[in-house]
């Protein structure tokens, strides 16, 4: 089996540590490295959520480097009345006794891709997108070395979750995502609009804990903690889980379905600021420059999921 080889961008995150485990426990995947940024908690909370999540999946040859620790422009904004004050509250967890690496992560980032083949690494970023804008502010030239960007991020149809209009890893570094969509890099988002169509149950959480392992119980305690805030907030049957959606659609495309159509962020408007403003239905007649996904099986994902991170 070829491998896709990948870098995951993250701000864990309950969501996002599930994302990480479903890459790690995927075969199809080869993890060259994690870079974190500062979104749902300051860096120094990412990127020590970041190694935990590697030795909980007995994973401490994966590579993890801290990058950015605000946003381009604006002051950052986080996300602790979701994710707790250390960004995975619910399981009891010990310091990690694997190292972060010393170089910065957009340096990593750089040096990574200007030493790959063109087209020959997928990005998936899962926060918001700093760490690869700045990449690509520094040296353009790593945008020929991505075959695409796998993303996490905004909302067309059901709006936004920070703001009514901008969903949260946008709305954090609405600067970086201009960047990277202007990039000319090919984009595939998942945006609220696919997310939402997913919702965790009670006996889906369960059934992890059920499993019997340090994986499943930490897993359904970190979901369990998380459900919390959507099930009030929003009144659903479940909450979604967000971040996955890209290792799941790296996995097996064919759980989602979308459309090309052009996206541009929103940057000055105070009313409007990190809104991810999707041509639809070509009105700007200019072409393409991303996937907007909309539509998942969802028990096809919530089934994959389960299988794999039964195995770690």
């Amino acid at each position: 089996m070829e491998q896709k080889k990948i870098i995951i961008d993250t701000d864990p995150g309950h969501d996002d540590a599930i994302a990480i485990l479903l890459a790690l426990a995927s075969p199809e995947l080869d993890v060259l490295g994690v870079t974190c940024v500062a979104g749902n908690v300051p860096l120094h909370h990412t990127a020590r959520n970041a190694l935990l999540i590697c030795e909980l999946a007995n994973r401490p040859d994966v590579k993890v480097f801290a990058g950015c620790d605000r946003p381009m422009v604006r002051k950052l904004v986080t996300a602790e009345a979701i994710h707790g004050e250390t960004g995975l509250d619910g399981p009891k967890w010990e310091q990690p006794k694997i190292e972060l690496q010393e170089q910065h992560a957009v340096d990593w980032l750089i040096e990574t891709l200007m030493e790959a083949d063109d087209g020959e690494i997928t990005l998936c970023p899962v926060g918001p997108l700093t760490n690869i804008s700045m990449a690509l502010v520094r040296e353009p030239q790593i945008a020929t070395k991505v075959d695409q960007i796998v993303s996490m991020g905004g909302g067309y149809f059901v709006g936004g979750n920070v703001t009514p209009a901008a969903e949260f890893n946008i709305y954090v570094d609405p600067h970086a995502a201009d960047v990277v969509y202007r990039s000319g890099i090919p984009i595939v988002a998942m945006p609220l609009d696919v997310t939402h169509k997913a919702l965790m149950t009670e006996e889906w959480i369960q059934s992890l804990q059920d499993l019997g392992t340090e994986v499943g119980t930490k897993s359904s305690q970190l979901l369990s903690f998380y459900n919390r805030f959507d099930l009030e907030r929003y009144g659903m049957a479940g909450s979604p889980v967000h971040d996955p959606a890209t290792i799941a659609y790296l996995i097996n495309p064919d759980l989602y379905t979308g459309k090309d159509v052009y996206v541009e962020i929103e940057t000055r408007s105070s009313l409007t600021m990190g809104m991810t403003v999707v041509d639809y239905w070509g009105a700007r007649r200019k072409d393409p420059n991303c996937l907007w996904v909309s539509a998942v099986d969802d028990t096809g994902f919530f089934e994959l999921m389960y299988e794999r991170l039964s195995t770690l």
